[in-house]
Parts: C-alpha cells; sequence; structure tokens
C-alpha cells in the first residue's frame, strides 16, 4: 500500500493562507523543512504537537481543523485503497487524535505550572513583604493605609485565580506548626500560640511559602 501525499491538500490550506511555497511554511511555523515533508508524507502521528501547533497558527487554523483536514484525506485515500479497512483506520485515526489533543492539554497545564512559578519567584518579596506593610500602617494612624490596599488587589486576585491562599493573616496569633511556620527569633513547640509576622501561601495541597512567626 502506497504512502498517502497530503501535498495537494497541504498546497490548497498554504494558497488559502497567502503563504507562497513550503519553504514560506517552514520559516513562518518556524519548523524544520523535514517536519514539513512528514506532513506531506501523512506521518502526522508521528509529528510532536508544538510543530502542529505552529503550523496550524502559520495557516490561520485551529489545532483541531488542521488536523482534521488531514484526517479526512488519509480516510478517504484508505477508503480507496482498501475500503475493508476503512472502520478499523478511522477508528485508530480518531485514538490518534485523542492522544495528541491529550498530549497538548498537559503540555499546556506544564507550561502553566511553569509559568506560574517563575511569576511566584519573582513576586516572592512582593507577596510576602506588602501584606505586612500595609498590616504596620493600619496599626499606624498617622499613615493613610487606605492607599496601600488597593494596590493589593489585582495581586489577591491573581492569587485567588491560581488556587493560592494565604496561611493566616499578619497579625494573627495561631498554633504554631513546623511545617508551615518558619521562626523569626525564640523557641516554640508545636501547638504554642505564634504571631503572624510575614505571610505564607499554599496552592493546594503544596506548600509555597512558610509563613514567619514569632512567640507570643
Amino acid at each position: 500500500m502506497n504512502s498517502p501525499d497530503f501535498s495537494e491538500r497541504l498546497r490548497s490550506l498554504l494558497e488559502a493562507a497567502n503563504i507562497p511555497s513550503f519553504r514560506a511554511l517552514c520559516r513562518k511555523a518556524e519548523v524544520s523543512k523535514w517536519q514539513v515533508e512528514q506532513l506531506r508524507r501523512g506521518q502526522i502521528a508521528a509529528m510532536r504537537v508544538e510543530n502542529l501547533q505552529r503550523m496550524s497558527e502559520a495557516l490561520g487554523l485551529s489545532l483541531t481543523e488542521f488536523i482534521s483536514h488531514f484526517s479526512s484525506t488519509l480516510v478517504t485515500s484508505t477508503a480507496v485503497e482498501n475500503s475493508a479497512s476503512t472502520d478499523s483506520d478511522a477508528t485508530a485515526l480518531q485514538e490518534e487524535y485523542q492522544r495528541l489533543q491529550a498530549k497538548l492539554e498537559q503540555q499546556r497545564e506544564q507550561l502553566l505550572a511553569e509559568f506560574q512559578q517563575a511569576t511566584l519567584q519573582t513576586l516572592e518579596s512582593m507577596l510576602v513583604q506588602l501584606p505586612t506593610a500595609l498590616y504596620t500602617a493600619q496599626q499606624k494612624p498617622d499613615i493613610p493605609a487606605s492607599r496601600l490596599a488597593p494596590l493589593l488587589r489585582p495581586l489577591d486576585q491573581l492569587l485567588s485565580q491560581w488556587g493560592i491562599e494565604s496561611i493566616a493573616p499578619v497579625g494573627s496569633e495561631i498554633p504554631y506548626d513546623p511545617q508551615q511556620h518558619q521562626l523569626m527569633e525564640g523557641n516554640a513547640q508545636p501547638g504554642d500560640q505564634v504571631r503572624v509576622r510575614y505571610m505564607g501561601y499554599v496552592q493546594g495541597d503544596r506548600l509555597l511559602y512558610r509563613a514567619k512567626v514569632s512567640p507570643v
């Protein structure tokens, strides 16, 4: 059985996207000539999802649309050559499509987690120190704390969207937990009352920063 040739289908998509050649697609999508050659040979299942994503964006298509263009061609070609295997090939193609979708979703989640981690590292000093600055201002009548509070709202909204919660408010007195609290001075046993001086954070079951505390 000859391998399906996707060249004509790809040319029609290039024409619709005003891309003059396969080489121009390589440049616009930032993929290698070999990646385009794999697509033309019908080897989409062997290609990396990120390369499929780049080419679909270059052609102005969603990843689903991009894959479906080539999927329909593959099924038609298979049906012409061997009608008895059409259902089997269609099922295999659907399974491969679902695998690609799952892989893409996994990569998106990984990229989001990496982005969140990098952002939190950049904002660490702000996350820890700003709540303490606001608390200190609220304790001193001569400092207009109302001017500081709005600065925290966008940050609070971002943390909420990412499922990040504070361990305890600054100034609160809570039982000492060495897993979540870091003593800044003195000594304390688990369960002893301590006062939160700098806020700590958790994301679900994951500890991001321990709250800094001191004995009451």
